[in-house]
Order: C-alpha cells, then structure tokens, then sequence
C-alpha cells in the first residue's frame, strides 16, 4: 500500500507546494489567542476562533506538507509515516523490564553509522532506542499521517467525563453536536443526526461485500459469527458507526468504515482547515511554521495567568525531527496574548511545555532548577493508551482482494460494553518501526488487527529529559502494569473469534496457516503482553474532579492553579477515548470552541 518517492522527487514536491501565506509573529505583538500545535485539538480550535473574529497566533514546530502525495492522498498512510518530512521519530518503553523490552520483536536500535537497525540481536556498537511510536510534526499533526479511521467513541466513554467532572455538557448526547458541527457526511447525505456544512470531510470506504474477489466469503461468517445472519449482510456492511443508535455500546459485528477523506480520496484534517482559514485572507489569525514553543510566560499575580509563549523560530528544532542538527540553534521569539494561551502540542509534547513553563510535579521541577509556577502531580501521569495486536494468517492460495477492509466491535466476557474494534482484510500490520509495516507474508496473507478498547493500565508516564525544550522526553507507557489478566483474556478472545471466522471458510483458501500468535492460551497472552503495539497515547494532562489532586485541567480544559490557559488535545482525555482519537479530539476542539466563546 506504501507509495515510495524517491528523495528527488519528494524534494521537488515539498518545495513546490510550500505555503506561502504562512508568517513570523510580529515581534512582541500581542493577540487574543496563541494556540500552540495545529493537530486535531489546537488546528480547528484556532481556524474557529479567528471565524468568529479573534486575533489569534497559531505556532506550529513543523512545515507545511499538505500537498505531499504522501500526505495528501490517503492511501498513502504508511509512506506519510515513514516520511522524513512529516514525522517525528519518538522511543518509548513498554516497562521498566529490560529483559522484557529486550524481547520485542521491532525493537530499534541506532547503528554507529546513524542508521536504525529493527530486531533483537543488533550489530556491535548499535545503542537501544526503544520502540518507535512515530508522531507528525507538521501542519495538521497527526491527522495527516494516520490511515483516517474515524470513530465516535462509545457513550460511556463520554458520559464518564461528565460523571467525573459534574459537568453535563460533556454526556454522549450533548457532545453529539459538537460532531455535527464539525462534520461535512458525504455517506448519510440525507441524515438529520450529522453535520452536513462543516469542515470535515467523511466518508464509508468500500468493505468488499459485493464484490468478486474473497471479501465477501469471509464477511458472511464473520456476520454470522457475531450473531447476525448472512442476508442482513448488505446492511451491516453500510451500518455506521458514528450513528445515534439507541444502545450503540452493546452494538456488535460489522460495520461501515467512516474516514476522514473526502469522495475522491483526498485527506481531510485539521492542516487543511487551518491552511484554508489563512489562505483566504479575510480572518485575523497568523500561522507561525516552524515555530518551536519552549516556555509559556506568566504574570507575578497571586494567581499567575498565562500571558504569552517563547517559541524559537527555524527548521527542524526539535531533536525528535529525522532532520534535526544540534548546531542549528533557531531564532528567539517571543508573542503575547490578551486573552489565553492554549497549548495542542499532543499527548507526548504538551505536558513536556507545561513542565518547561513551570507546570508539573516538583520534584522532577526542581530535578531540572525549573522554577515552580504550580505543583501539579498528574502532569504526564496516568498515560492511557490503547493494546494494539493482530491474528495474522496465511491461506492455502493468494487471497482475492483489491483492498477492501471491513470493521468489527466485538463485546468480550470481561466487559460490561463493546471492547474490541478490528478491521479486517488481506494486509500485514504488526506495529511500528522505521520503514513500517514491512514485507509481510505475501498475497496469500490476512489480518484481522485488534485495538483493545477501555484498556485497564493506565500507568504511563511522560517524564523531561532535561530542560531543554529541543530535547525529547522519557516515554514509559507502562503497559499492562494494572489489570494484566482481563486484558490479556480480552485480546485472546478477539484473536479466537478471528480464529473461528477463518476456519468455517470452506473454499480453497483453506487451510490456513496461523503465523500469529500461536500456541497453548498462556503462550498466546505471553506474546501480546510482550509484542502488543500502539498509537492512540492520551491523558498526560487529564480533566478530572475538583478533588482529584492529579487532575491537570477542570472540565472547561482550564489548567489548574493559574489562568489564562488551557490544554486542548489528546492529553486532555481522562481515558483513551473509543478504538481511534482522532475524531473525539476534534469533538473535544469543537467543544472547547464553544466554551471560549460562550465565555465557560
């Protein structure tokens, strides 16, 4: 699926669709809004606040790539990852078990000759990096190298926020609008529960179910399996997942894949929003590129409010960039704000700014002589992420397929809701390292890739390095230290139920070849909780109840012990929300367009 450019080419596209209407700050000028991070939360916050008619500075540490092939057309997801012109190249820890790590199939490694090495038995001399977990560091963040999976979450996990917090205006039903708002549905055009005018282009991808390749053999099992009948196939192949079905959580089999692309395969993401919103010219906002945020200023009142950010000004600043020089230093910068500073830097990025500005436990403050603003424990604490594995097989033959893939939630013995989401279809995803996902199995292979929902651990941490704002932070997501075993029994389930699908299928694809994992029950638990993956990092600066000593944010996104700022991102969820957050933080951006605005 991978489009490979060549460096001559890429090169000439980047240059050749650099955005222009892009500027510095005006030096020491003052706006309403500075939004740091153009990602899901910060981008459409930022384009929505300068719509209805605020000033506001939008820093972004990396460029603009929005008409990159790799970017732009989505099919290219996995050559948007692997590009040096978009990505950010983050390590984490799965543990503090080294024998563990060591384990890890994709591990990487730095080669003494600046090249990575992907396994576990490197050359002589190679330094651990850990496991990669690529982030976008360009305009529109994560949004424009993702593979546009787009899911509102379960109810429950909305309505917890608002049992959390006391606040009813973050229930299912009332974030609901803030869907609406954003949405443009091109699959449910005559649909009065979505949004039809918004700036979000969504789409339903084509599952295969009536097609001529094998799509359509395997799908009438699965619907069964999953208690519904082969005839109710053509329906479930189109059920949408974003709809407002009564009782959605308890709602199981397939469905409808709802993307955020637009009909003829165009990318739709906040990037495109933001870069829109400038372009044409009529709207007080200033997009800063290449702008890195190192420091968000206070005043010396009793309560300190957030009154402007440092940022340094130049290419590549920031250590986690493939193209990052240590000796390019940048240009100081420093913009105000009359209103409110609100920093989108992303899961990984935010907690480590707030930190930086003063922000975070003390200890670790004054570990680094950063002088302390507020003692505030649950800043990059609690990191919530979803387990990521697959039931990789090979058939007797090459598999039919042109592509399709098609969804499924699944509801397992330990849970209470729909647990699982997968999608399903002839491709090989084992995780992430440099030049993911790697040869595969060949045509004759198929996956069913699991993303575990509602994860029990949530004992990740995000802890500094150093002071310095270029360098990255220490990432230990700490998985599977809490609630091991229903985790482990909810994945193997999943891995079962594809199991049971792939050995009803009576065709010469038969018979399969299991390549992953295998095994007695206990030996296919040991390889998830030491090979399982993700992407879906959330929570290090959670909204939480007024009591809750390591809750970052109150249910308005307002940073706790000062004002002036808030934090409106994925690190603003008090769980991992749903399989994907893509869409649920730009619900959450939307949402807190609405509380500004309305002066919440």
């Amino acid at each position: 699926m991978a489009l490979v450019l060549s460096l001559v080419s890429r090169l000439f596209l980047l240059s050749l669709f650099a955005l222009s209407a892009s500027a510095a700050p005006s030096k020491n000028k003052t706006y309403e809004y500075i939004v740091v991070g153009t990602g899901p939360g910060g981008g459409p916050l930022a384009a929505n606040l300068a719509r209805a008619g605020h000033s506001v500075l939008v820093l972004e540490a990396g460029d603009d790539q929005t008409e990159n092939v790799n970017v732009s057309q989505w099919i290219n997801f996995n050559a948007a990852g692997n590009d040096p012109a978009t990505r950010w190249d983050f390590f984490v820890k799965h543990s503090d078990d080294e024998a563990r790590e060591s384990r890890y199939l994709h591990s990487t490694w730095r080669n003494t000759d600046g090249s990575f090495y992907v396994g576990t038995t490197p050359p002589t001399g190679a330094q651990r990096l850990g496991i990669y977990y690529p982030r976008a560091g360009t305009l529109g963040g994560c949004a424009m190298h993702n593979g546009c999976l787009t899911m509102n979450p379960n109810d429950f996990d909305w309505d917890n926020i608002a049992n959390i917090t006391g606040d009813s205006s973050w229930s299912a039903k009332n974030m609901r609008k803030h869907l609406i708002s954003a949405e443009r549905v091109h699959y449910a055009p005559n649909s009065t529960n979505h949004g039809h005018n918004g700036w979000l282009d969504m789409t339903m991808l084509d599952s295969g179910f009536n097609g001529t390749g094998d799509a359509p053999t395997i799908m009438k099992i699965a619907a069964e399996d999953s208690g519904a009948s082969a005839e109710q196939l053509a329906t479930l192949a189109m059920r949408d997942m974003n709809g407002d079905q009564p009782n959605r959580d308890q709602l199981t089999g397939i469905f409808g894949g709802v993307s955020h692309i637009n009909p003829n395969g165009r990318r739709s993401s906040p990037g495109y929003y933001v870069r829109d919103t400038v372009k044409e010219g009529k709207y007080p906002i200033t997009l800063s590129l290449n702008s890195l945020a190192t420091k968000i200023l206070f005043s010396n009142d009793t309560t300190p409010k957030a009154i402007g950010v440092e940022y340094l000004q130049g290419k590549s600043l920031y250590s986690a960039d493939p193209r990052y020089n240590v000796s390019d230093k940048g240009t100081p910068g420093v913009a105000y704000a009359s209103k409110e500073v609100i920093i989108s830097g992303g899961t990984f990025n935010s907690p480590q700014l707030l930190k930086l500005s003063g922000i975070g436990p003390t200890d670790e403050l004054k570990k680094f002589n950063i002088p302390i603003i507020v003692d505030s424990p649950g800043v990059g604490h609690r990191v919530d992420d979803n387990y990521e594995a697959g039931a990789i097989s090979t058939a007797a033959r090459d598999v039919k397929s042109q592509g399709e893939i098609f969804p499924v939630f699944l509801k397992t013995s330990v849970a209470k809701i729909r647990d699982i989401y997968m999608w399903c279809g002839s491709f090989s995803f084992e995780g992430f390292w440099p030049g993911f996902p790697g040869p595969g199995y060949g045509p004759s292979q198929y996956e069913c890739a699991i993303v575990h929902m509602n994860p029990r651990s949530q004992a990740g941490t995000i802890t500094l390095r150093s002071a310095d704002p270029r360098d990255v932070p220490d990432i230990n997501l700490n998985f599977f230290k809490n609630g091991e075993k229903e985790d482990l029994t909810a994945l193997l389930e999943a891995v079962k139920w594809v199991r049971s699908v792939l050995a009803k299928v009576k065709t010469d694809l038969a018979p399969w070849t299991v390549k992953h994992p295998t095994g007695t029950d206990e030996e296919q638990k040991t390889y998830m909780r030491e090979q399982a993956y993700s992407h879906h990092a959330t929570s290090s600066c959670a909204i939480g109840a007024d009591g809750d000593k390591m809750a970052v944010l109150d249910s308005r996104f307002r940073v706790r012990g000062v004002k002036g700022l808030r934090v409106v991102d994925a690190s603003s969820f008090p769980k991992v929300p749903g399989a994907f957050p893509v869409l649920p933080t730009m619900m959450l951006s939307e949402k807190a367009t609405e509380d500004i605005l309305t002066g919440r």
